[in-house]
């Protein structure tokens, strides 16, 4: 699975969309909004984990060369 962050957008904008039917309504639209909690929350965890991927990055570009930080591997 090779997902990007384009695709997080896609999923969340796709969301908006459906819950912006004005048609959907009763337990077919409590279903829609427990499905946008349940998509926010894994979309702040992606978001969440590529901020500290980058900080990462970001304090090793900007390390001392006498400090050695560890990386960690696949």
């Amino acid at each position: 699975m090779k997902n990007k962050l384009s695709d997080l957008n896609n999923h969340l904008f796709a969301e908006i969309e459906r819950l912006g039917d004005e048609d959907l309504k009763g337990e077919d639209l409590a279903e829609e909004i427990n499905r946008a909690h349940a998509i926010t929350n894994v979309a702040a965890q992606i978001i969440n984990s590529g901020n500290l991927v980058l900080k990462a990055k970001l304090a090793i570009d900007n390390a001392n060369d006498d400090i050695k930080i560890p990386l960690l591997t696949d």
